[in-house]
């Protein structure tokens, strides 16, 4: 049973009611996740708008989701990791992508290393090592991608811990935690 309810659409302000309108629109339902972000509208917007530019970011979609599924994976997110394969698949990543992101793993260099950076930003809370930036860079990340890995964990932070909190009823086909 969730901690923190989704928002009864009812009790939500027209504003509130209009954004969760528009996200149906564009994903076809309303994720728990957005209902529960409702309660605060401030950090549903927040969360809509920070994932809408970073999708204008240098990552593409199908990287943004092996970082969403590493860092998922890392903190033990179920809901996330249940949303991300839906996701991930949606943006092109094969059931062994989704599986080796799981596993911290990548095919290509260069997703490999924004995996890498981007579990030990999650295992070192953000503190990473001068080794650890050159190897990133050495496998041909920009300074810009780098920050752009940066905010992607922060915003699956975000998502990892509000479900952890609020015990996210999760609405996409479960994947079982390893």
């Amino acid at each position: 049973m969730p901690r923190i309810p989704t928002l009864i659409r009812e009790r939500a302000d027209a504003s509130t009611v209009s954004t969760l309108n528009a996200v149906k629109s564009k994903l076809g339902i309303v994720p728990n996740l957005f209902a529960t972000f409702a309660q605060s509208p401030a950090v549903l917007n927040a969360y809509l708008a920070f994932s809408e530019a970073l999708g204008h970011g240098q990552l593409s979609s199908a990287q943004r989701e092996l970082i969403a599924l590493a860092t998922a994976q890392a903190n033990a997110c179920q809901y996330c990791l249940s949303a991300h394969t839906v996701l991930g698949k949606g943006a092109g990543l094969s059931e062994e992508d989704i599986a080796s992101a799981r596993k911290g793993l990548a095919e290509k260099t260069v997703n490999q290393a924004i995996v890498t950076l981007a579990l030990a930003l999650v295992h070192n809370k953000g503190l990473v090592t001068d080794q650890e930036l050159a190897d990133a860079r050495a496998a041909g990340l920009s300074d810009a991608q780098l920050i752009e890995v940066i905010a992607n964990v922060s915003l699956n932070l975000l998502t990892n811990y509000t479900n952890h909190v609020a015990a996210t009823e999760i609405d996409f086909p479960i994947v079982a935690l390893k």
